[in-house]
């Protein structure tokens, strides 16, 4: 099988080196050519993972796409949209590894779409689907142990990613609820922010259990109104995904939370962090999404209030703790 993984940041190198670790064929395609001749030159992404060797077999390449029997899309959720229309009729399989909600388009509804749903909307012929779970790039790259689910609603795809991913340090899982995948992913991110803002104020982690409990809840609420099942949040893109995200030193999004009770503005945050903290651009429209459904997430929404300035952190906390009690259940 050969892999064409589009994308030389951090999870989409680290993939591609997991990959080719076990023997399979991958080329790691780079926009930038400056970018794919260092890299071959250096035989190691020094911006995002330095000090790990890039596999002997790894080809990096960049201009035109290589022909392959599956592809990978490891951008941005901004870039999604544009890489399913250009692979559009492409007859390989197609999978994505960015995590969130597309912001609203213009003149579109007001509220972004999940990758699904952007891959229904331009390239509703193509066999796709999403890679996703508690999965650190620097962690995969080094060969350390981890477990990530490959969802699509094509059991040849969901096969696909499997054979070309699974070996002894990285395991994959097939489901084929892309929906719950997919918002797990999404959520998680900007939940990890709130449990960053809570570690940086030092409430204690009888508050971060309670922030990461109670997040789960909103996210699997969000998820059921856009049809996913309840288990899938008990699971790898869910629960793990929200734990790993929420508590690991390695967490973008939380660091986020963490510099943000600390004083610093957002700008100042998410400068500071040099890779994209997806939670910042995905939580407003997670609450839009929310809302157009008629979904409580008041976690979700404190954070948006959050980054946009209208809440300091300690107003946020009291804000949430000042809710009306209610049942665990509602």
């Amino acid at each position: 099988m050969d892999i064409a993984v589009m994308g030389a940041g951090a999870w989409g190198t680290a993939l591609a080196i997991g990959a080719a670790r076990h023997g399979r064929c991958v080329t790691l395609w780079a926009r930038d050519p400056l970018q794919a001749e260092r890299l071959n030159t250096e035989r190691q992404n020094r911006r995002y993972l330095p000090g790990i060797d890039l596999p002997p077999g790894l080809v990096v390449a960049s201009g035109e796409l290589p022909a392959a029997d599956l592809y990978v899309i490891a951008s941005p959720m901004a870039g999604l949209r544009g890489w399913l229309q250009r692979l559009a009729d492409q007859p390989a399989p197609v999978a994505w590894l960015c995590k969130g909600f597309e912001q609203a388009r213009p003149g579109a509804d007001a509220h972004g779409l999940l990758g699904h749903e952007i891959a229904a909307d331009v390239a509703p012929r193509l066999a796709c689907g999403v890679l996703s779970g508690p999965s650190f790039a620097l962690e995969v790259a080094r060969g350390q142990p981890t477990a990530i689910v490959a969802a699509s609603e094509h059991a040849a795809v969901r096969d696909a990613l499997v054979q070309a991913f699974h070996g002894s340090t990285l395991r994959v899982y097939a489901n084929d609820d892309v929906a719950g995948v997919e918002v797990g992913g999404a959520v998680k991110n900007v939940l990890a922010i709130a449990t960053g803002l809570c570690d940086g104020l030092a409430l204690g982690l009888n508050a971060r259990a309670a922030l990461i409990t109670r997040g789960l809840a909103e996210m699997t609420r969000l998820g059921l109104a856009l049809g996913a099942r309840t288990d899938t949040f008990m699971g790898l893109s869910g629960l793990g995904d929200l734990v790993l995200t929420a508590t690991g030193d390695l967490s973008r999004n939380r660091q986020v939370g963490r510099l943000l009770a600390e004083g610093r503005t957002l700008d100042q945050a998410v400068e500071s962090l040099g890779h994209v903290a997806e939670g910042v651009y995905s939580a407003r429209t997670v609450v839009q999404r929310a809302a157009a459904l008629g979904v409580d997430m008041p976690i979700s929404a404190a954070v948006v209030a959050l980054i946009e300035g209208r809440l300091q952190p300690a107003q946020a906390i009291a804000e949430l703790m000042g809710r009306d009690p209610k049942p665990e259940s509602a």
